[in-house]
């Protein structure tokens, strides 16, 4: 139905928890589990994917799978008099897992940056040992069989993630009239996720990355994320229900619950800082075996790596690699503390009944997302929080059957992100995004008997494109656009059985 705010059911005790009061004295139970589908797609135009000697294509699709084949949860309730005492265990901060078999355009991005500017080093190196042997047209690093000058690169890619926030919650409602209750309860959440991801096997030209860090580690260049996060929060819950002839009002709030994730990574990183070192030993190494004296081999290499260029190309190409790589895996270091809030949740619902069997539900929610703190205080760059509103409808064809439909549309406050946009202004992130959509849903109840009744539902999500444009200029005075369309398509099944005793 999608639209329950309003409902008096025993699924109220996520809901409308101070509308269950109203169900009847005794106990009513509800277990269910749902199937979900989704696939994520990032579209990626950067002109220097086309560099990838393995995929010279531009745009690229990054394709990831998610696939939850079970989410459990359960509500119970207890109603004796004017009170009830309940208790709900479900995914309530969201749960699956995603993989991208490919990797992440923000990943290939790094390599074809790397490759660009290890081509440039390549060529400055050269340059200033051919003035130091006094020999033209040097090419010790930028030749075919080295790095060469085209920025052309090869590497394999992977990421997976998974995500469970598991969330159990207690409360009680009071029924001060017999059209008037109140609710107050609390949910403790336990957070567990998992990223792994790789970039390996980074090649530019003919040379593999590893050999100028370091020859005796091929793993050298490799850039690895292995990290398991955990943390737990409370949220406290307020509710109320009005019930007035064939309408029904109910209102809910969930408090922020502050959350901080602990991270224990065991992350793999290139050791750009050991470069100028192994480009000495390389120099040295190649010039001996041209037969220059070792000693005289030593000394250029160290003329070489003492030219202020070189040491500028150098630091410059560090200072790049490390801000691109601390924008990738940098909320995965080992040991940090992640801020990861769950933002407070207010939702209204106004149901009416025109005639017993048929029940009209709308709704709205609003998720105060800019004030629940993030990593970086990513939520400061939203324009306001996640809007929804939802409608529905439930018809009784007779005693045994009952069925449903509903809608719901969900808007993220996501900023624009134009060329312009200035880095700290930045909002979407391949590794975790969101775009704003429609649901619609089908759903049945078959009911056994007056104790217990069989429900099945589906609903899709219709989700947005959301596109992105930064300007890049890895040349001074060259700027070069990195795109990016982000979208999603979500299917889920679910089967439930209501019981009262």
């Amino acid at each position: 139905m999608m639209s329950r705010e309003a409902s008096i059911g025993i699924d109220g005790v996520y809901y409308n928890p101070a509308g269950v009061v109203f169900l009847g004295d005794g106990h009513h139970l509800s277990i269910n589990w749902q199937l979900a589908y989704q696939d994520r797609t990032i579209k990626n135009d950067y002109s220097l994917f086309t560099n990838n000697v393995n995929n010279p294509i531009t745009p690229r699709e990054f394709k990831g799978e998610a696939f939850a084949p079970v989410i459990p949860s359960f509500q119970y309730a207890y109603n004796k008099g004017r009170w009830s005492f309940q208790g709900n265990f479900a995914l309530t901060g969201g749960g699956g897992k995603c993989t991208f078999d490919n990797g992440l355009g923000s990943f290939e991005r790094i390599v074809a940056e790397t490759a660009m500017a290890a081509c440039g080093l390549a060529r400055t190196v050269d340059g200033v040992l051919g003035s130091v042997l006094n020999q033209e047209n040097m090419k010790m690093f930028s030749s075919d069989q080295a790095f060469g000058a085209g920025g052309k690169y090869s590497f394999n890619s992977y990421m997976h993630g998974r995500q469970y926030y598991f969330g159990l919650s207690l409360g009680a409602a009071y029924k001060v009239s017999d059209n008037f209750s109140v609710f107050g309860g609390v949910r403790g959440i336990y957070a567990t996720t998992n990223y792994y991801g790789y970039v390996e096997d980074i090649k530019v030209g003919n040379m593999p990355l590893y050999m100028v860090l370091d020859p005796t580690k091929k793993d050298a260049a490799n850039i690895e994320l292995s990290c398991d996060q955990n943390g737990i929060g409370f949220t406290p819950i307020i509710g109320v229900d009005f019930k007035t002839g064939k309408w029904n009002f109910s209102a809910k709030y969930e408090f922020k619950t502050r959350m901080r994730l602990k991270n224990k990574s065991v992350n793999l990183v290139p050791s750009i800082g050991n470069l100028p070192a192994n480009l000495s030993s390389q120099m040295t190494q190649i010039l001996t075996q041209k037969g220059i004296p070792a000693e005289q081999a030593e000394a250029t290499a160290a003329a070489v790596l003492a030219n202020q260029t070189v040491q500028q190309t150098m630091l410059g190409l560090k200072n790049q690699f490390d801000t691109e790589l601390d924008e990738a895996i940098g909320e995965y270091a080992d040991g940090k503390k992640i801020a990861a809030d769950i933002p407070a949740y207010l939702s209204v619902g106004v149901g009416y009944s025109p005639i017993d069997p048929l029940r009209i539900n709308v709704g709205f929610h609003f998720f105060d997302d800019k004030n629940a703190k993030a990593y970086n205080n990513r939520q400061e760059k939203l324009d306001h929080g996640t809007l929804e509103y939802n409608a529905g409808v439930e018809y009784d064809i007779n005693k045994k059957f009952t069925v449903s439909a509903g809608w719901q549309s969900t808007n993220y406050g996501l900023p624009e992100e134009e060329a312009t946009t200035s880095k700290d202004k930045r909002f979407m992130d391949d590794k975790s995004f969101v775009t704003s959509s429609n649901s619609v849903g089908l759903g049945g109840v078959w009911h056994f008997n007056k104790k217990m009744s069989f429900t099945v539902a589906y609903f899709h999500t219709f989700y947005q494109h959301k596109k992105t444009t930064e300007s890049v200029e890895l040349i001074p005075g060259n700027a070069i656009n990195y795109s990016a369309d982000y979208s999603r398509n979500n299917n889920v099944f679910a089967a439930g059985i209501d019981i009262n005793f």
